[in-house]
């Protein structure tokens, strides 16, 4: 994956609180659609809160990104120097992450009208406070209903590879962010309504939110080199092959199924499904990237879910 060299980038839509924040209080972590939750699946109190994304809905949106807890400031000034271009975005994993979002907003932008809401994505190191409460790293990436962010430690995806053995790269990170997204995209449609909070199992309304939004990240994918930014021009030049293959690996080794068999009890229990098996989240990213249309990634008006 490539950016434009001469590409703008545009540090709007991304808060960087790393370094600067305290866990604070809250009502703990309510993970939207579940988040990627990666690591989080393995904790229990995550388990227990995972897929409560009709709790926050639009109604009770902060907007702005409230939710910063005491002690926690929000400074872009020295990720503005560092990120000017699609130049710095090609060398930096940061930079790349401030391009994506970018691309994947413009992208939404134009498929959903007045209907889309840009928000932040917010760069926390090791803990962050939201307006769904307190969370850790070992959250992994998620996004919080009540004030509409997106949460992420860079770190993860460091971990994506080491931990989960993923091959990794700046296409599986932009998917990574491409997924939360996703389910920002969910909660302003008001999908996370049809979803029961804490339900899980292979045909849940829970894995049904995740698969859909591992969908909407393919779409966007798809249109990823001809999304155009301010300038008119798109700010990614290149997505090959291998970068879908990756990501492709990637959607494998987030599955419940193999996180089950290789990071936990090494038996896999169906009931507990939460996020959907390897095989969904292959399947359902590509139906978004073969077909580009947000409209076939309607996984609950389906019983075949892969």
């Amino acid at each position: 994956m490539r950016y434009r060299e001469s590409g703008r980038l545009d540090t709007g839509g991304v808060s960087d609180r790393r370094g600067r924040g305290g866990m604070g209080g809250g009502r703990g972590i309510a993970v939207g659609g579940g988040g990627l939750g990666l690591v989080g699946l393995l904790i229990v109190v995550v388990l227990q809160l995972a897929g409560g994304g009709g709790d926050g809905g639009v109604g009770s949106a902060l907007g702005g990104l409230a939710g910063l807890g005491q002690g926690e400031q929000t400074d872009n000034s020295a990720l503005e120097e560092r990120c000017r271009t699609g130049a710095d975005a090609n060398d930096s994993v940061e930079c790349a992450v401030v391009a994506d979002v970018e691309s994947i907003q413009d992208f939404w932008t134009a498929t959903l009208g007045d209907r889309y809401v840009p928000t932040d994505t917010v760069f926390f190191a090791g803990q962050v406070q939201t307006s769904c409460g307190a969370a850790s790293s070992g959250s992994g990436p998620f996004y919080c209903p009540a004030d509409q962010g997106v949460y992420i430690d860079l770190s993860f995806f460091d971990q994506l590879q080491s931990q989960f053995g993923a091959q990794g790269g700046l296409f599986v990170n932009a998917y990574v962010i491409a997924h939360e997204y996703g389910h920002h995209v969910q909660n302003l449609l008001g999908t996370n309504a049809q979803v029961t909070p804490g339900e899980s199992g292979p045909t849940s309304g829970t894995v049904r939110l995740e698969l859909q939004a591992d969908c909407f990240a393919g779409a966007w994918a798809n249109h990823a080199e001809t999304v155009p930014d301010e300038s008119g021009g798109p700010l990614i030049e290149e997505i090959t092959q291998d970068d879908v293959n990756r990501a492709l690996d990637a959607a494998a080794r987030i599955g419940d199924d193999f996180i089950q068999q290789n990071l936990g009890s090494g038996r896999i229990d169906q009931d507990a499904f939460t996020h959907g098996s390897s095989e969904q989240r292959q399947k359902w990213f590509a139906t978004g990237y073969e077909t580009g249309d947000p409209a076939q990634c309607d996984t609950f008006a389906t019983d075949d879910l892969g």
